[in-house]
């Protein structure tokens, strides 16, 4: 699997999957340290800066990410599960105070020849939430091109 697959089969969610030349503690770094985010978090054109991050239970992430317009999205992720290597979820916002746009599940695989399969689920309140999503947002594009630019970050 070289590029990512989006499947929209279950009415409230966002299912992403890639296979990555790397194994997973090198997938899993890529994804949880701040120092490689920056380098490749979010859709072609976009740049991402963090502001705080507190990699556990209860710990949250809040970035900003920068849009080739000059917008500038803020983003809160508060972690509901940190499994080293293997599983991590959160809730996802945009502010302390403010209800969680989507929730996110990502497993990192280990696959023979020490390489990792990525599974991103986001899941939303209903089905309508995820539809409102993908058009304001452009997010399956998007997921395609945040997946591939980890590929690139991993390959060098």
């Amino acid at each position: 699997m070289n590029e990512a697959t989006v499947s929209l089969a279950v009415p409230t969610e966002i299912h992403t999957t890639r296979d990555y030349d790397a194994p997973p503690a090198r997938v899993w770094a890529a994804f949880t340290d701040p120092a490689h985010t920056a380098h490749w978090w979010g859709p072609d054109g976009f740049g991402t800066r963090t502001l705080s991050h507190d990699l556990r239970v209860g710990g949250h992430w809040q970035h900003t990410m920068t849009g080739p317009d000059g917008t500038v999205w803020p983003n809160l992720m508060r972690y509901t599960a940190v499994e080293p290597g293997v599983r991590l979820a959160w809730d996802h916002g945009t502010a302390e105070g403010e209800p969680p746009l989507f929730r996110c599940e990502v497993r990192f695989e280990p696959l023979p020849g020490g390489r990792t399969r990525l599974v991103l689920k986001h899941v939303f309140a209903s089905a309508e939430a995820r539809d409102a999503t993908i058009a304001r947002a452009n997010a399956l594009e998007g997921a395609k091109q945040t997946t591939a630019r980890l590929a690139a970050y991993l390959a060098r």
